[in-house]
């Protein structure tokens, strides 16, 4: 069983299970009941994402310290309680279960779902 992160929109892998939307605002121009069917997601998961103003600063994340800083106040926003125990529990199910979580970003280098991978990881997540 694994936890895949993936970019949404793209066609879905083998086994991946059910896809999770960890982005601020659904996809422009997609009917709601065309979501899962056009691969965005299953369940959308706004949760975590980061705030509006953290979404600019990546955003405009120019350079490697500006994104070292939106890593930075994005590990911040992840670590207060609600996000915490969001992560804490994607991570024990990734021992048990096939799902996946992903943003709309096309370098996932340069997307908040990078930090997501290091959070999971770092609570021991099974990641594909």
């Amino acid at each position: 069983m694994t936890l895949h992160i993936v970019r949404l929109g793209t066609p879905r892998l083998k086994h991946e299970g059910t896809r999770i939307g960890t982005v601020r605002r659904p996809p422009r121009g997609v009917a709601k009941d065309r979501f899962a069917a056009d691969n965005w997601y299953d369940v959308w998961y706004p949760d975590l994402s980061p705030s509006a103003e953290l979404v600019t600063l990546a955003l405009a994340a120019a350079t490697p310290k500006e994104w070292n800083a939106f890593e930075r106040a994005f590990r911040a926003e992840m670590n207060e309680p609600g996000p915490r125990r969001t992560l804490d529990l994607l991570a024990a199910l990734s021992q048990e279960s096939n799902f996946s979580i992903g943003c709309y970003c096309e370098d996932e280098s340069r997307c908040h779902r990078s930090v997501l991978r290091k959070l999971l990881a770092e609570r021991g997540a099974k990641i594909a």
